[in-house]
């Protein structure tokens, strides 16, 4: 898509430091890391976000982020390696990739807040309605 960063990082009009590419898959540090060898998975198809991906380049995403994260954490000594889908910065479906340490200064990697008295009843109702109303759940 003209005018995606990742789409011309893919073309390589853009600079990025490759760590994986296949035929469907593209895979790249962060210009601007979490941590040191912070990277990015991304499809080298457009794709707007997660829910307009096809699930056999979503099953490919998830399959390399797993072998990606093996080597984050042997070859960065991370003691984890945190997986995030945001997708709102560059509308392109990408998968991020944070090595992790214990003693990092970052507690979580986003605030966390508490359900007021009844609601996560009601959120979780209101769930597993559209799940059965669409037939994504088994009754």
């Amino acid at each position: 898509m003209d005018g995606c960063v990742f789409c011309n990082i893919i073309k390589k009009v853009m600079p990025s430091e490759v760590i994986y590419e296949d035929k469907d898959l593209f895979s790249f540090l962060d210009i601007n890391p979490v941590n040191y060898g912070h990277l990015l998975i991304i499809p080298k198809k457009h794709y707007k976000d997660i829910l307009d991906t096809p699930e056999e380049i979503i099953s490919k995403i998830f399959i390399k982020a797993k072998d990606l994260m093996k080597a984050i954490k042997e070859c960065l000594n991370a003691d984890y390696v945190c997986l995030s889908v945001v997708g709102v910065d560059v509308p392109h479906f990408h998968v991020h990739l944070v090595p992790r340490y214990f003693n990092d200064g970052m507690e979580n990697f986003w605030p966390t807040k508490k359900y007021p008295e009844g609601e996560m009843e009601n959120i979780s109702k209101k769930l597993t309605s559209y799940l059965k109303k669409k037939r994504l759940m088994f009754e």
